[in-house]
């Protein structure tokens, strides 16, 4: 893939095989892999922590449901509400085309643990704690299907480890082809180092059992923070984000980062429930709520 030393092209196809018309891309390869080591985080900290598995089935259903409606519901009304609203039924009919928004896919989450909390009689913030595990690894994934999408690209720039997406422009000839950021490749980055601190975070300081919200908090801030500032380097989305001072990825995620500071705040202070196994009932996903005492 290097060319010289000034930039690399970038030629990927985006669809792995093709076999009588059905179509396996990276993207959704990507989306795979995160569901499924989702369901596998969760497993795995629901035998930590000493709770039966019902809760994973129900969370993995609800919370897969609120991840892939709402990223794309999100983008649909984040990005391009005139169309849709226009054609409503092109929401699900044309997912093929495309259309994904990880605000959306975030919101929907939130949603899907809060169902499952309540089914479960449990404290929402352990679900809000643990599921920033597997978003982190899995935004990184997702991310990395973009690449293969040759979507979600940077600005023309001079840096050495700059991309030309030759995708992108048909037949233009190579030497016009801009060299642009691989913005997916900086937010893939700052999410695997979000995941790397999450898991120190559980599994060596034990911070989720310890400090309800910090692990969410601080997901919050390695999620969203750092795409406000990448989508300084991006190419904007949509033609309406056109000479917006902040564009519609820098709004969406300013309600995280200043919950992500709620959290943390109220984490520091042990002003959240934790969330414990029921003993008498054999780690039943009914269970008791209480606070860490100073």
């Amino acid at each position: 893939m290097l060319s010289n030393l000034l930039y690399i092209v970038w030629d990927v196809d985006p669809v792995m095989f093709n076999i009588g018309g059905f179509e396996l891309r990276y993207y959704g390869l990507m989306w795979a892999l995160t569901i499924l080591l989702g369901e596998r985080f969760f497993s795995a900290f629901a035998k930590r922590e000493g709770f039966g598995g019902e809760i994973v089935e129900t969370g993995f259903v609800w919370i897969v449901l609120g991840a892939i409606l709402g990223a794309r519901v999100g983008h649909c009304l984040f990005y391009e509400f005139p169309y849709y609203i226009a054609k409503p039924w092109a929401i699900l009919t044309e997912i093929r085309n495309g259309g994904m928004a990880s605000h959306g896919s975030a919101i929907g989450m939130l949603l899907g643990m809060w169902i499952t909390a309540r089914k479960h009689k449990m404290a929402y913030v352990w679900w809000l704690d643990r599921i920033m595990i597997p978003v982190a690894i899995g935004g990184a994934l997702v991310r990395l299907g973009n690449l293969m999408n040759s979507e979600i690209i940077g600005d023309i720039t001079t840096v050495p480890w700059g991309f030309k997406f030759v995708r992108l422009y048909g037949a233009m000839p190579l030497e016009n082809v801009p060299v642009q950021h691989p913005a997916q490749l900086y937010e893939a980055l700052c999410y695997i180092v979000t995941f790397v601190i999450l898991m120190w975070l559980y599994y060596k300081r034990d911070m989720g059992r310890r400090h309800a919200g910090i692990m969410f908090g601080v997901g919050l801030i390695g999620i969203f923070l750092t795409r406000f500032f990448i989508e300084l380097v991006k190419v904007n989305q949509e033609s309406f984000e056109e000479g917006m001072l902040l564009n519609m990825g820098q709004l969406l995620s300013i309600p995280f980062i200043i919950m992500a500071g709620v959290f943390i705040w109220l984490g520091v202070n042990d002003r959240l429930p934790i969330a414990r196994p029921d003993k008498k009932s054999g780690g039943s996903p009914k269970v008791r709520v209480s606070k860490n005492k100073r």
